[in-house]
């Protein structure tokens, strides 16, 4: 007997999280082992009288398979590097709708790969990145992403697949009768602090771990209830690029493409990363963030809002929701915010806040230790 929370899973997807109408153009990108819920999305987007497409990925941006992935960072040539998947070109430039299941079976699998090929084949994407992010914010491409369960995802969280199960279902809350209803409902909470902060200013983020400042002059918090990211949970924005001043250490871990680097400390002039360091894997931070122009600014900014996912599972789609941190991102910002920063990259690291963290706004305070103030 199949799981009912599978199906229900697929129906928000497909009905909440991007809407698809009637002749849409939807990928379904995924590899065999999220089959299960493929088959789910499969139906429900036909019964929409949309024309769906599946297309075999590991990845979100990128098609392809996981074990394949590995091989061409180890044989690929500097132009074959450099090529553009055109499956991802297509998808990207055409299509109305992306739904990407994540379902890894080894997420460690680009560890040992040089972070220079990475940062390379990252470089040469940044025009289709800058593609999709451009329709994505006018809304000519919805997307989203999710996970599907497997037995790599349940290690790096410390459960087991069963619990996995259940923590992945539960945070999406389709382990209820109306998860659409309980996504509304969030985005109606988030909407709260998303209108106080229009039209402010200037953020000071204090604490044991950070000391910063940046504007979020003219800026737009976006309420992020489902819409791209499920599980979601955040309020975010794209701080004015040379405003970031001071100092943010990094209280977990940052995976970024495969790659785990603790102990992240970043300076800002300027908006500018200055100098920056990492007592795990520093020679990768260091070659990220020399991708590009942009990869030493922060494209995003934001609080995860999510109560209901407290403890760090290493899997940033779920570990930048956790209720009581903020979270930057290196690199691109969205344009929907204001954002002009433009990179290859966009690297999410976060700050846990639950122990003394302030932030102030406009000379307010509006968050402490892990909880809003207004």
């Amino acid at each position: 007997m199949s799981d009912p929370r599978i199906n229900k899973l697929a129906k928000l997807l497909v009905n909440y999280s991007t809407e698809v109408q009637e002749d849409d153009l939807v990928a379904i990108i995924a590899l065999p082992n999220a089959t299960p819920l493929v088959k789910e999305i499969y139906r429900e987007v036909l019964s929409c009288k949309a024309h769906p497409y599946v297309v075999a990925g590991a990845g979100h941006v990128i098609p392809g398979f996981e074990d394949f992935e590995y091989i061409f960072f180890k044989e690929a040539s500097e132009k074959q590097l450099k090529h553009i998947n055109l499956f991802a070109k297509m998808i990207t430039e055409e299509f109305d709708v992306r739904i990407s299941i994540r379902s890894g079976k080894n997420t460690h699998i680009l560890s040992n790969i040089e972070p220079e090929l990475i940062s390379m084949r990252a470089d040469a994407y940044s025009e289709l990145i800058k593609t999709f992010l451009e329709r994505s914010a006018s809304g000519d491409l919805r997307w989203v992403v999710t996970n599907y369960p497997t037995h790599a995802y349940a290690q790096d969280a410390d459960m087991s697949l069963e619990e996995y199960s259940d923590f992945l279902f539960k945070s999406t809350f389709c382990d209820t009768d109306d998860p659409v209803s309980e996504w509304k409902n969030i985005h109606k909470q988030q909407q709260v602090f998303v209108d106080w902060l229009k039209g402010k200013e200037k953020v000071q983020i204090k604490g044991p771990n950070a000391d910063l400042t940046l504007s979020i002059k003219d800026r737009v918090f976006i309420n992020a209830a489902g819409k791209a990211n499920m599980p979601c949970g955040e309020i975010f924005t794209g701080p004015v690029e040379d405003s970031a001043n001071g100092w943010l250490h990094f209280t977990y871990p940052s995976i970024y493409r495969g790659k785990e680097v603790d102990g992240i400390e970043l300076k800002f002039e300027k908006g500018k990363v200055v100098s920056a360091s990492a007592k795990k894997n520093n020679n990768y931070l260091q070659t990220m963030i020399d991708t590009d122009a942009g990869s030493r600014y922060i494209g995003e900014f934001a609080f995860g809002t999510n109560t209901g996912i407290t403890d760090f599972i290493k899997d940033i789609l779920f570990d930048e929701k956790i209720g009581g941190t903020i979270h930057i991102a290196l690199g691109s910002g969205y344009p929907e915010t204001g954002s002009k920063n433009e990179s290859a990259i966009h690297w999410d690291m976060i700050c846990d806040m639950r122990n003394g963290g302030q932030v102030y706004v406009d000379g307010e305070l509006f968050y402490e230790s892990g909880e809003f103030m207004i």
